[in-house]
């Protein structure tokens, strides 16, 4: 499985949904948040904006409800639930086996549409945040996936180009955001399914 990735001078990862099996428990704490200020979040939706902040996101939803809600406020209720509830998310064993076998050799980065602080808890809650030489989240960078930036980012950090790296991602406007950064993407979802 390694050979695979022999080729390349770096490699970025997303983390929700790619390194920890965190979307399902992302979507347990969205959806009871939103519910109580009357917004529904289908499950469709949620993980069609799987890569999109949190703020956006919530910003999104209440004007699509005709809501005026605070931002920040809802997004830390909704922070607090999916960290009490965290423990519930696996490392993504298939993922993290590639960022194993390539530790040390190569510079690896993460690359999220989460803030740096919730990517940090995550990945020491699966055992491998110090395995990563940049950690770039959504407060890092000022436009966000499907635009390329965070991606361009951990690149610039772990001083590789662009298209030197490959990229693991989970969702649509992940692998849109890394092709736009001119990355090669391996879509997650497919190495999950064999």
């Amino acid at each position: 499985m390694n050979s695979k990735f022999e080729k390349y001078d770096g490699l970025i990862f997303d983390c929700d949904g790619t390194l920890i099996d965190s979307m399902p428990v992302h979507y347990v704490a969205w959806k009871a948040t939103m519910l109580k200020y009357g917004i529904h979040f289908s499950e469709a939706r949620f993980y069609a904006l799987g890569g999109v902040p949190v703020f956006e996101i919530i910003k999104t939803l209440a004007e699509d409800a005709g809501k005026e809600l605070d931002i920040e406020a809802v997004a830390d209720e909704k922070e607090k639930m999916f960290i009490a509830n965290m423990h519930e998310a696996q490392a993504i064993d298939e993922v993290v086996a590639i960022a194993r076998a390539n530790l040390g050799k190569k510079p690896m980065a993460v690359a999220s549409g989460t803030a740096g602080w919730a990517l940090e808890l995550e990945l020491k809650h699966i055992g491998i945040y110090d395995w990563f030489d940049a950690i770039v989240g959504s407060d890092t960078v000022k436009k966000h996936k499907p635009e390329p930036d965070v991606f361009l980012e951990a690149a610039r950090q772990i001083s590789v180009e662009p298209a030197r790296c490959c990229a693991f991602e989970d969702s649509d406007m992940g692998i849109q955001a890394a092709q736009a950064a001119g990355m090669d993407v391996v879509d997650v979802r497919e190495l999950r399914k064999g």
